[in-house]
């Protein structure tokens, strides 16, 4: 809020992290809850998103069904509309069993149609001789998922474990799904912080932005290599 604005601070200080742990004990609930909270959603998500994903786009690539031209159709019309739009009938099943629980987390992000197209288009380029030599030596589908579609797909599948929590954090703030506190994750209570005062909180508020940004440098300092093989394979696709 400095004007005229300066990009180096003058008087560098840890207060602001310090505050925001005090902040977060003095609501009873810890930040580490918050921390696992998160670590526990992440690794769920992720998991059964990639499961998910990788099954669905090996049978829509290399299986014969009579609606299956009608389900990948409504997928890519799925790609049309944003989080806001889908927003009460996705309050409307998640209340009916999920409501303040781990799932209500989970359950939105576990099926996402652009993830969906973009590894059906990765299978697509898998010579269907393979998938039929195989079927010959008695392969079944798990079998073939397992040792041909997944290795093939591997780099896309890391990059996709790279965007999920990406998406995750834009998704934070689920408080019409979940009233008990000790379920809540970081990113909501980071988007809490400056709800009543946010001049005063801007600072805990960047204290906690930076520490969930950490987490995220780490996954693409690890896997820059395979993020970006990944975009120029898509590029050249």
């Amino acid at each position: 809020f400095k004007f005229p604005p300066t990009i180096f601070a003058h008087n560098p200080t840890l207060d602001n992290f310090k505050n925001l742990m005090n902040l977060a004990g003095s609501t009873g609930i810890p930040m580490s809850r918050y921390f696992l909270n998160s670590m526990i959603v992440t690794v769920l998500t992720v998991v059964l998103n990639l499961l998910i994903t990788i099954m669905a786009a090996y049978v829509f690539s290399k299986k014969k069904f009579k609606i299956k031209g009608a389900l990948w159709e409504i997928n890519q019309m799925a790609l049309m509309f944003v989080a806001t739009a889908v927003s009460i009938p996705r309050y409307l099943i998640i209340v009916i069993g999920a409501y303040n629980t781990w799932f209500a987390h989970i359950l939105p992000l576990i099926a996402l149609p652009v993830g969906l197209f973009l590894v059906k288009q990765f299978v697509d380029g898998i010579p269907d001789a393979l998938i039929e030599a195989a079927v010959v030596d008695g392969a079944g589908d798990a079998t073939i998922l397992r040792k041909i579609i997944i290795p093939l797909t591997n780099r896309l599948l890391q990059h996709q474990c790279f965007n999920i929590p990406a998406g995750m954090e834009q998704r934070g703030n689920i408080k019409q799904y979940i009233t008990n506190e000790a379920l809540r994750t970081l990113t909501y209570y980071v988007n809490s912080i400056g709800t009543n005062n946010a001049v005063a909180a801007s600072g805990m508020v960047a204290a906690a932005n930076l520490i969930m940004f950490i987490p995220n440098l780490i996954i693409f300092i690890c896997m820059q290599s395979k993020v970006m093989n990944t975009m120029a394979s898509s590029g050249i696709k």
